[in-house]
Protein backbone atom coordinates (compact mmCIF):
# COMPACT_ATOMS: atom_id res chain seq x y z
CA UNK A 1 0.00 0.00 0.00
CA UNK A 2 1.36 3.33 -0.55
CA UNK A 3 0.47 6.21 0.96
CA UNK A 4 -0.93 9.40 -0.96
CA UNK A 5 -1.61 12.93 0.39
CA UNK A 6 -3.85 15.87 -0.74
CA UNK A 7 -4.17 19.26 0.94
CA UNK A 8 -7.34 21.71 0.46
CA UNK A 9 -10.24 23.38 2.20
CA UNK A 10 -12.92 21.50 0.67
CA UNK A 11 -15.63 23.96 1.65
CA UNK A 12 -17.73 21.55 -0.64
CA UNK A 13 -16.90 18.71 -2.16
CA UNK A 14 -17.47 18.82 -5.74
CA UNK A 15 -16.66 16.91 -8.74
CA UNK A 16 -13.66 18.55 -9.56
CA UNK A 17 -12.68 17.80 -5.83
CA UNK A 18 -13.59 14.35 -6.85
CA UNK A 19 -11.45 14.59 -9.67
CA UNK A 20 -8.61 15.37 -7.89
CA UNK A 21 -8.92 11.99 -5.39
CA UNK A 22 -9.51 9.88 -8.32
CA UNK A 23 -6.03 11.14 -10.43
CA UNK A 24 -4.19 11.08 -6.88
CA UNK A 25 -5.36 7.02 -6.22
CA UNK A 26 -4.37 6.19 -9.81
CA UNK A 27 -0.93 7.69 -9.45
CA UNK A 28 -0.15 4.36 -7.48
CA UNK A 29 -1.01 0.54 -7.36
CA UNK A 30 -2.38 0.08 -4.05
CA UNK A 31 -3.49 3.69 -2.51
CA UNK A 32 -4.05 5.00 0.50
CA UNK A 33 -5.49 8.49 0.15
CA UNK A 34 -5.37 10.72 3.30
CA UNK A 35 -6.77 13.82 2.70
CA UNK A 36 -5.40 16.65 5.03
CA UNK A 37 -8.21 19.77 5.70
CA UNK A 38 -7.11 23.35 5.64
CA UNK A 39 -7.76 24.32 9.37
CA UNK A 40 -9.83 27.53 9.89
CA UNK A 41 -6.92 29.84 10.79
CA UNK A 42 -4.88 28.84 7.63
CA UNK A 43 -7.59 29.37 5.19
CA UNK A 44 -8.40 32.54 6.51
CA UNK A 45 -4.93 33.68 6.48
CA UNK A 46 -3.58 32.15 3.26
CA UNK A 47 -6.99 33.12 1.19
CA UNK A 48 -7.84 36.34 3.51
CA UNK A 49 -11.59 34.81 4.20
CA UNK A 50 -13.18 32.13 6.45
CA UNK A 51 -14.53 29.20 5.34
CA UNK A 52 -18.49 28.93 5.07
CA UNK A 53 -18.16 25.62 6.66
CA UNK A 54 -16.20 24.81 10.06
CA UNK A 55 -13.12 22.43 9.74
CA UNK A 56 -14.66 19.79 12.08
CA UNK A 57 -17.57 19.80 9.50
CA UNK A 58 -15.25 19.68 6.25
CA UNK A 59 -13.30 17.33 8.24
CA UNK A 60 -16.22 14.77 8.72
CA UNK A 61 -17.84 15.23 5.45
CA UNK A 62 -14.33 14.49 4.35
CA UNK A 63 -14.22 11.21 6.31
CA UNK A 64 -17.38 9.90 4.53
CA UNK A 65 -16.46 10.55 1.21
CA UNK A 66 -16.15 7.20 -1.05
CA UNK A 67 -12.73 8.05 -1.95
CA UNK A 68 -10.92 9.03 1.00
CA UNK A 69 -9.28 6.45 3.15
CA UNK A 70 -8.68 8.84 5.75
CA UNK A 71 -9.20 12.77 6.71
CA UNK A 72 -7.53 14.93 9.18
CA UNK A 73 -6.73 18.55 10.27
CA UNK A 74 -3.64 20.04 9.13
CA UNK A 75 -1.09 22.07 11.52
CA UNK A 76 -2.34 25.10 12.41
CA UNK A 77 1.03 26.94 12.02
CA UNK A 78 3.00 25.68 9.03
CA UNK A 79 2.47 22.42 7.24
CA UNK A 80 5.10 19.97 8.04
CA UNK A 81 4.31 18.67 11.48
CA UNK A 82 1.66 16.11 10.30
CA UNK A 83 3.46 15.30 6.53
CA UNK A 84 6.35 14.23 8.75
CA UNK A 85 4.19 11.88 11.19
CA UNK A 86 2.56 10.76 8.16
CA UNK A 87 5.87 9.85 5.87
CA UNK A 88 3.47 9.80 2.77
CA UNK A 89 4.80 7.99 -0.53
CA UNK A 90 3.56 10.67 -2.40
CA UNK A 91 1.79 14.08 -2.82
CA UNK A 92 -0.55 15.57 -5.12
CA UNK A 93 -1.20 18.76 -5.39
CA UNK A 94 -3.90 20.41 -7.01
CA UNK A 95 -3.39 22.43 -10.37
CA UNK A 96 -4.19 25.58 -8.61
CA UNK A 97 -2.36 24.84 -5.14
CA UNK A 98 0.11 27.78 -4.86
CA UNK A 99 2.16 29.86 -2.24
CA UNK A 100 3.21 29.62 1.45
CA UNK A 101 4.16 25.94 1.81
CA UNK A 102 3.86 24.52 -2.03
CA UNK A 103 6.97 26.90 -3.12
CA UNK A 104 9.40 24.74 -0.53
CA UNK A 105 7.58 21.57 -0.02
CA UNK A 106 10.20 19.81 -1.63
CA UNK A 107 12.86 21.24 -0.05
CA UNK A 108 11.37 20.63 3.46
CA UNK A 109 10.65 17.12 2.72
CA UNK A 110 14.34 17.07 2.04
CA UNK A 111 15.30 18.54 5.19
CA UNK A 112 13.35 15.89 7.54
CA UNK A 113 14.49 13.37 5.58
CA UNK A 114 11.75 12.51 3.69
CA UNK A 115 11.50 11.00 -0.09
CA UNK A 116 8.22 12.01 -0.83
CA UNK A 117 7.70 12.49 -4.32
CA UNK A 118 5.50 15.79 -5.58
CA UNK A 119 3.29 15.43 -8.68
CA UNK A 120 1.09 18.47 -9.73
CA UNK A 121 -2.55 17.12 -11.23
CA UNK A 122 -4.43 18.35 -14.07
CA UNK A 123 -7.35 20.31 -13.86
CA UNK A 124 -10.99 18.98 -14.26
CA UNK A 125 -13.00 21.76 -15.92
CA UNK A 126 -12.01 24.54 -13.55
CA UNK A 127 -13.91 26.55 -15.12
CA UNK A 128 -16.86 24.77 -13.36
CA UNK A 129 -15.93 23.34 -10.58
CA UNK A 130 -13.65 25.66 -8.66
CA UNK A 131 -15.67 26.13 -5.00
CA UNK A 132 -15.19 30.25 -5.43
CA UNK A 133 -17.15 29.96 -8.25
CA UNK A 134 -20.03 27.49 -7.51
CA UNK A 135 -20.69 29.52 -3.89
CA UNK A 136 -20.84 32.91 -6.32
Amino acid sequence: MATVMVFGTFDMIHLGHENLFRQARSLVSDPHLIVSVARDSATLRIKGTNPRHSEEERLEALRKHPLVDEALLGDENGYMEHITKIAPDLIALGYDQSGEYVDHLAEDLRHVGLETRIVRLASHEPERYKTSKLLN
